[in-house]
C-alpha cells in the first residue's frame, strides 16, 4: 500500500470517499476531478497534490 506524499500542499478532512477537486483558485484551478478514495482512506489530485482524508468514523467506500 502506498502512502500519501509527506509534503502535501493542502490537507482536507471529509466525510465522504468520493471527493471533487478543482484547485480552489477559481480560473487559475485546474479543470474539476472526482477522485475515489476505496479502502485507503485517501487520495492525492493528480493536480495540485491536494491530499484528501476520511475524517475518524467516516465510512470507507461510501461516496454520495
Amino acid at each position: 500500500m502506498s502512502q500519501p506524499a509527506p509534503d502535501a500542499p493542502e490537507t482536507i478532512e471529509t466525510d465522504s470517499a468520493t471527493v471533487a477537486c478543482d484547485g480552489g483558485n477559481g480560473a487559475l484551478g485546474h479543470p474539476r476531478v472526482y477522485l475515489t478514495m476505496g479502502d485507503k482512506g485517501w487520495v492525492e489530485c493528480p493536480y495540485c497534490d491536494r491530499l484528501f482524508k476520511l475524517k475518524p468514523g467516516a465510512r470507507h467506500g461510501g461516496g454520495h
